[in-house]
């Protein structure tokens, strides 16, 4: 059985981080075959049950920079807007990373995974808020629409677009029109009702050193 590199991210890290898409969510991802690390010998293939505070801060950031597909420069810029806003900063980590373009699709089920979705974006596939729009990483506000081109609702990417879109279950914090081909940031999420995998808190500790 070959296993490609992606899925064995996710076996480093014991967390579906969807970079396979909709694989992720079906009977055959790798997780429910393998629920443990890749390589080593079967005595050393468990996952560490403690780690030092540094170790955890880097597992929790690469698996945050893994799922929302950002990297470091991206990570850290994002750590130093969400510090500058009221409220908590680890809430405000989760906000703006759930808030980004790419993750907004994604999550609302115009993408098959969020390399895919960025791929659409970046093509000028979609229109946010009547004008077309090519950056993945744009921070949506509450009230923004995203849809469809017109002209690029008949590639193949988007001709069963419809039906799923009816069986998606998206976050609370946004909403989508099926018929309208479009997906729209409702409310400012709220991290501790997503159910997400990650820790903010130890990656602002990282970042705050």
């Amino acid at each position: 059985m070959i296993i490609q590199a992606k899925c064995k991210k996710c076996r480093a890290y014991a967390q579906k981080l969807f970079l396979k898409g909709d694989k992720c969510n079906s009977e055959h991802c790798i997780l429910n075959k393998r629920p443990y690390p890749p390589g080593g010998t079967k005595q050393k293939r468990q996952y560490k049950r403690s780690m030092s505070n540094f170790q955890k801060q880097l597992f929790e950031k690469q698996k945050v920079k893994l799922f929302y597909g950002v990297n470091e420069s991206q990570l850290e810029n994002i750590f130093k807007k969400a510090k500058k806003l009221i409220g908590s900063t680890p809430e405000n980590v989760g906000k703006i990373l759930e808030k980004r373009m790419d993750n907004i699709l994604f999550s609302a089920g115009f993408g098959k995974s969020k390399k895919d979705t960025r791929q659409l974006i970046n093509h000028g596939h979609f229109v946010l808020n009547s004008r077309r729009h090519t950056i993945p990483s744009t921070i949506l506000k509450v009230g923004d629409i995203i849809s469809i081109r017109k002209e690029s609702q008949s590639i193949k990417d988007f001709t069963t677009i419809k039906e799923k879109l009816i069986q998606k279950r998206s976050p609370n914090f946004i909403k989508i029109d099926s018929e309208k081909l479009t997906v729209k940031l409702e409310k400012e999420p709220v991290i501790s009702e997503l159910n997400l995998p990650f820790n903010f808190d130890v990656i602002v500790e990282y970042y705050s050193h």
